[in-house]
């Protein structure tokens, strides 16, 4: 039976494939992978780019309006939208995602530095700490994805990968805050929701945990983790309702 690759392992091999400008390979995995996870800007800007390079200029103008409507301060997506555009030879259009992609910038200039370099750093910061994280280095790794965050705290994928490590760390409650933010920011982010529970559980608060499971299976009932965790706490429950009999 074949294993399902995960969100990363899908989001990593399409960047490869990208990187060797394989973009069908690229666009496949990442097709697979907005399916699973509608909520990330990233993968539908990186679509919209290998849409662009394809030829298929109109998909790529939907997949970058996508990007920008998830987060409209996006401006790589608002920049690449405007030079499809601008090829296209619709130049007002173009224009005005031009327009949008300064403005942007503009509303974030009030950080240490530019909106695309901080993305760029941002994305380093995440690449470096999952080599951390891949050589059993988990506190290097940590410090890696929390200056990831802090530079782009809309990077909803870096911020439940924070979270997660942090369960994985034993910082339950600290875990619990960092999801509970996520999920509130982005309330269909089935897999930060299914973290939450799992720090929640771990933290000794399993009624939280399954109330927050039983809201991932009522958004996607095919949810086959969440299905297992509530299967999990099932069976940790058994011994404790039957021992008093």
């Amino acid at each position: 039976m074949a294993v399902e690759a995960t969100a990363d392992q899908l989001l990593a091999r399409a960047k490869e494939s990208y990187a060797r400008n394989a973009y069908l390979a690229a666009l496949g995995d990442l097709q697979t992978l907005a399916e699973r996870h509608p909520e990330f800007p990233d993968v539908q800007n990186l679509m919209g780019l290998c849409l662009s390079l394809l030829g298929r200029t109109d998909e790529a103008l939907d997949a970058f309006g996508r990007a920008t409507g998830l987060n409209p301060g996006y401006v790589e997506a608002h920049l690449n939208r405007a030079i499809t555009l601008n090829d296209l030879g619709r130049i007002d259009e173009a224009r005005e995602s031009f327009a949008r992609a300064a403005d942007a910038d503009g509303e974030k200039g009030g950080g240490r530095f530019p909106s695309a370099a901080a993305a760029r750093l941002a994305n380093a910061h995440q690449e470096l700490g999952d080599l951390y994280a891949d050589a059993g280095g988990h506190e290097e790794a940590l410090a890696e994805y929390r200056k990831a965050v802090e530079l782009r705290p809309q990077f909803l994928d870096i911020r439940n990968k924070l979270g997660r490590l942090l369960v994985e760390l034993g910082r339950h409650e600290e875990a619990a805050d960092e999801l509970r933010g996520l999920v509130e920011a982005r309330p269909s982010f089935a897999a930060a929701r299914a973290n939450l529970g799992l720090a929640l559980l771990r933290a000794g608060r399993a009624d939280e945990a399954e109330a927050e499971w039983r809201r991932t299976l009522a958004q996607n009932p095919e949810n086959a983790q969440v299905a297992s965790y509530l299967g999990m706490l099932e069976r940790q429950r058994k011994p404790r309702a039957t021992s008093g009999e």
